[in-house]
């Protein structure tokens, strides 16, 4: 009976230290050293087997024995930022990925991509404030067709212009009733647009660019093709092949969402899927589950798709009821959950909520 009643309060005072981990680091430095599930030893201790399951899983072929090598040698680095990066968001899950064989370095260059510049969104039109009250608790963008399949951008750092487009694409079923896949390759070839304030700072196709500029390029140029009539090919080296009589939809303005979580909510539930950056840190390697990091940097170098949210998080108990954004992410189906992304929704996370826009679309008179 002793023994059971010592083990019952060590429970206790375990779940009060838990329920104290977002109020005192100290304290939840301890509780994560002591209670979390050492993924990390697993997988070092294993890391061949992993790296093998990790080649035949993903089709990886080197090109010789050094670079095989070499290769395996980021895979058990990057086996080690995963462990590391589930201790700091014990809420998602982290592991082998398919760029568990990438350097930051090429992971940064290979599929981020967004330009910062020096201008300040308050020079971009703000988006007129909505009112909150009767916003519904849970909302998915998917559930109402306004969201295509999730595509993949390749080695390119094309993400702006796939979370461009997929905004476009939301606005566009909501003024036709009609999903159509538009062309993120006529930005990655066609679009230049600089800014006004740095005019070295431009779209620049596989090299990165912004979604506002975007938006820009596609209000000035008359529209996007269909994805169908402009295909991706994941280069920016074919040169422009935008045909006006092809324009599938016609941006009639965009604007800037405030920094006000109530406000982002607001907008994403009347104007549709909202073009977002966020900090990409955390996504390398993530598998699952909602991401809430105890540290991450609000440097965003990532263009990605707001799509909705949910009024619960998951397991531990720091998250059991706290809501969440549903990021649409362009990096395929065999990445997160199905290609998307959950993070922590109201605290701007890896600055989720720093910069937001919305676009609306007007019936353009090509339209197929």
């Amino acid at each position: 009976m002793a023994r059971l009643f010592l083990r019952l309060f060590f429970l206790f005072l375990l779940a009060v230290a838990i329920a104290a981990v977002d109020e005192d680091p100290m304290i939840r430095q301890v509780v994560d050293e002591t209670t979390a599930v050492d993924a990390e030893d697993e997988l070092i201790l294993n890391a061949e087997a992993h790296f093998l399951n990790f080649l035949r899983n993903h089709g990886k072929k080197y090109s010789d024995a050094e670079e095989h090598a070499y290769r395996f040698e980021v895979f058990k680095s990057n086996l080690k930022m995963a462990g590391r990066h589930q201790k700091l968001d014990p809420s998602a899950v982290y592991g082998v990925t398919k760029f568990s064989d990438l350097t930051p370095a090429e992971f940064q260059r290979q599929y981020l991509g967004i330009r910062k510049t020096r201008r300040s969104l308050k020079s971009i039109h703000d988006a007129p404030l909505l009112p909150t009250s009767d916003l519904p608790t849970d909302f998915d963008w998917r559930d109402h067709g306004a969201v295509t399949g999730v595509k993949d951008q390749g080695s390119c750092g094309s993400c702006w212009s796939f979370s461009a487009v997929g905004a476009m694409e939301g606005a566009n079923f909501l003024s036709t009733g009609n999903l159509v896949s538009l062309s993120e390759q006529q930005m990655v070839d066609c679009d230049h647009m600089c800014d006004a304030s740095e005019p070295d700072a431009c779209d620049s196709g596989c090299n990165g660019g912004l979604m506002t500029t975007a938006f820009e390029y596609a209000l000035k140029s008359g529209g996007l093709e269909t994805e169908k009539d402009y295909p991706y090919t994941g280069t920016d080296q074919g040169g422009c092949k935008f045909r006006e009589e092809k324009i599938a939809a016609s941006v009639a303005n965009f604007s800037v969402v405030s920094l006000d979580e109530d406000q982002i909510t607001a907008n994403l539930v009347k104007h549709g899927p909202l073009a977002v950056a966020i900090n990409a840190l955390y996504m390398q390697f993530y598998i699952s589950g909602v991401s809430c990091p105890y540290i991450c940097s609000k440097n965003q170098d990532h263009g990605v798709l707001l799509v909705g949210y949910g009024s619960a998080g998951y397991a531990p108990i720091r998250l059991k009821n706290k809501p969440y954004w549903i990021i649409k992410n362009s990096w395929g189906q065999n990445w997160g959950e199905n290609g998307y992304y959950k993070v922590c929704k109201g605290h701007n996370i890896c600055g989720v909520e720093a910069e937001v826009s919305t676009v609306t679309v007007t019936n353009s008179a090509h339209r197929p």
